[in-house]
């Protein structure tokens, strides 16, 4: 693996999580409140750590699997993606500590997988 690798980060949110069960409890303002708080914060996280930023991605959508015997609609955890760079493993895991989408919104966990070959 070179000295600066690219690294998959994916967010993930189990929607019947305790932190997602408090979200749905909100009200639509009190949604709001949070959301004037937390999307300049990810704005400011992502101006912040844009020189490490390879792929921006995004939020993810629903998931179909598909295998031998066919499509089928499935619920995973997955919810947005982003590629970036760091001199290791640790170090790009390291980027997402604290991060808004897990401080500020249900957001349960950030995974962190080494993109080989990249």
């Amino acid at each position: 693996m070179p000295a600066t690798g690219h690294y998959l980060a994916v967010f993930t949110s189990n929607k019947t999580s305790p932190k997602w069960r408090a979200w749905y409890a909100m009200t639509k303002a009190e949604q709001d409140a949070v959301d004037a708080i937390g999307v300049p914060a990810v704005k400011a996280w992502d101006e912040a750590h844009r020189d490490v930023i390879v792929y921006q991605g995004g939020p993810l959508g629903p998931t179909k699997r598909a295998t031998e015997d066919g499509v089928t609609d499935v619920v995973n955890e997955l919810t947005v993606f982003m590629v970036v760079r760091a001199e290791s493993h640790e170090a790009a895991a390291q980027l997402f500590v604290g991060h808004p989408h897990c401080t500020i919104f249900p957001c349960d966990a950030v995974e962190v997988m080494p993109l080989l070959g990249a």
